[in-house]
């Protein structure tokens, strides 16, 4: 899947034009979703030397974009033509009913990509979870 997440107030804590707190759980989720072959594109309304640290901020995390404000690494931004986004899910805090978490979100990407029939029942897959974000946390 072709995963765009907003990096204000979704990865990090909303502090633009700082840079805030990583939002519990954002790297090990955005982790986990590319080591699952999903490419995860940052897409935010931040430009220049401000996009420039969110994107050292996240390489710094362990967290390599696909793309950056692009739907592929190669387009081209065209000022003629819309700038919308072409993903099979966006993440962010502005959603309807907000962002519930990024351990819900990971859920909810596996189910909708097919990767939870990879386990037997559901508390398989959630003690997975747990055990690969509690090793990420033993490093």
């Amino acid at each position: 899947m072709v995963i765009a997440v907003d990096f204000d107030g979704t990865i990090v804590e909303d502090a633009y034009p700082e840079i805030g707190e990583p939002k519990i759980f954002a790297f090990e989720t955005l982790i986990e979703m590319q080591k699952s072959n999903h490419q995860v594109i940052l897409w935010t309304t931040r430009e220049g030397d401000k996009l420039e640290e969110a994107v050292d901020f996240c390489r710094k995390n362990g967290v390599q974009f696909y793309a950056v404000n692009k739907s592929y690494p190669e387009e081209k931004y065209d000022e003629s033509i819309s700038r919308k986004l072409n993903c099979d899910v966006f993440v962010s805090n502005k959603n309807v009913g907000g962002h519930y978490g990024w351990g819900e979100l990971w859920q909810e990407i596996k189910s909708i990509s097919g990767e939870d029939r990879l386990y037997k029942n559901e508390s398989q897959f959630n003690a997975s979870l747990f055990n690969k974000i509690s090793n990420f946390f033993k490093r």
